[in-house]
């Protein structure tokens, strides 16, 4: 039966049928054909898969990061990031990658920021002479940050998988996020020298000052959510709000760019975006009660005590396995399925789960931009007019450095955790 299901979920992935109903029919199945489990498992899992207080983050980060595009907060960062960055050869792109630094601070949602930044900077990257398969993969490969530096989505889901600290996972993630950023400009840099990108004149000390107090809402929300969580002021959740109600806020008073009759709209989008992830959650959880079933945990951790010595080893499989999983499933469901199963792995190799927690998140951050599921660069590409296999090989520069850093993550961990443990040392 397990042969079965596993070549079902294949052929099912092949011929195109979308992730989250794959994994419901495979779980209805598995299910149906288990001696005394009531069909009735499969709506109750996915029901308590979305049970949960700590899942509400989700929609509420999503509703934040629709707010300030239809805000133009977007638009006031990206003016924010030229004057800082755009007398650099290659400045526009170098402010690409910088605003998606800063709004990953904000939102925790690289799609959104795709969407966001995408619109603005790629039809005026192209204007300013750059080529389109630039303008899209920096786009689509700079918004993965935005799953790694805090807040972040993902990293709220593996909180509540492993019971980690959020607030130390979102600290964890500051030093590969900025790194991550700082990669990619260096290779836009050298791009840039090579192909003669253009630069922006210097930005005076009085318009800089203007720019500044005019993104600073913006800018001090990363610090007010990360601060808020790491001193137990309030929750993930509960920083979610405050980052939707903070928006609107700023748009409708200090911006003046949101209306009240704005909101119906946006909440539609936020809704229909949230239900994709949140759908594929709940399945998640109906397959992981099928999985529970066969004991792949037990499985799993009985092959790598017998064959692998080393937790090094260890932790390469599980890059290769989650860059494998990510190029055709959300990080979210690929999470909830397989995080349970190698958590007690990780723990037997003595691996901080604070470390398995960034290694799967960069990971599967890449899968956003790996075909055919990659939505970051979808969204990139059908922005910029570009086919999905030009983008794919435009990106794969970009895709090396996220490489290099996850890496450094890897082998060099001490490094990227210390300001969880400079702040929050009881954890260790």
């Amino acid at each position: 039966m397990e042969i079965l299901l596993i070549a079902l979920f294949i052929t099912l992935i092949l011929i195109g049928v979308p992730i989250a109903f794959v994994i419901v029919i495979v779980a209805l199945l598995g299910i149906v054909n288990i001696p005394y489990v009531p069909e009735v498992t499969v709506p109750v899992k996915m029901l308590n898969g979305l049970d949960s207080f700590v899942l509400l983050a989700v929609p509420l980060f999503i509703l934040a990061a629709n707010l300030m595009n239809h805000g133009q907060i977007s638009q006031k960062l990206i003016n924010f990031s030229l004057s800082m960055v755009g007398h650099i050869r290659g400045g526009l792109a170098h402010a690409n990658i910088l605003v998606s630094m800063i709004f990953a601070g904000v939102s925790g949602a690289a799609q959104a920021d795709t969407a966001g930044v995408g619109k603005i900077l790629i039809p005026n990257m192209k204007k300013q002479g750059y080529d389109t398969e630039t303008a899209v993969s920096v786009t689509a490969a700079s918004s993965t940050i935005g799953v790694i530096i805090p807040p972040s989505i993902p990293m709220i889901i593996f909180a509540g998988l492993t019971n980690v600290s959020v607030g130390a996972l979102f600290l964890a993630g500051i030093i590969p996020g900025v790194l991550v950023g700082l990669g990619m400009m260096l290779l836009i840099y050298i791009y840039s020298i090579k192909r003669g990108y253009p630069t922006y004149e210097r930005t005076s000390i009085k318009k800089f000052s203007k720019l500044l107090f005019e993104s600073l809402p913006a800018l001090l929300t990363p610090v007010i959510l990360i601060g808020g969580i790491v001193t137990g002021l309030f929750t993930a959740t509960e920083a979610a709000a405050f980052a939707s109600l903070y928006t609107v806020f700023v748009c409708m008073f200090f911006y003046k760019t949101l209306k009240i009759k704005d909101l119906p709209k946006i909440l539609v989008d936020t809704l229909t975006l949230s239900s994709l992830s949140l759908f594929a959650l709940a399945a998640a959880s109906a397959l992981g009660e099928l999985l529970s079933y066969y004991q792949l945990a037990a499985w799993v951790q009985e092959f790598f005590s017998a064959n692998i010595s080393s937790k090094w080893v260890f932790l390469l499989i599980i890059i290769l396995f989650f860059l494998f999983i990510g190029t055709f499933m959300d990080a979210i469901p690929a999470m909830i399925l397989f995080v349970p199963v190698i958590l007690p792995v990780a723990t037997a190799f003595d691996v901080s789960p604070l470390l398995l927690g960034l290694i799967t998140i960069i990971t599967l951050a890449i899968g956003l931009i790996t075909p055919p599921y990659g939505l970051c660069l979808l969204l990139a590409a059908k922005i910029g007019d570009l086919s999905v296999e030009r983008s794919f090989v435009s990106v794969l520069p970009f895709i090396g450095v996220i490489m290099i850093v996850l890496l450094f993550v890897t082998f060099f961990p001490e490094i990227v955790l210390y300001l969880p443990k400079l702040f929050s040392p009881d954890l260790f």
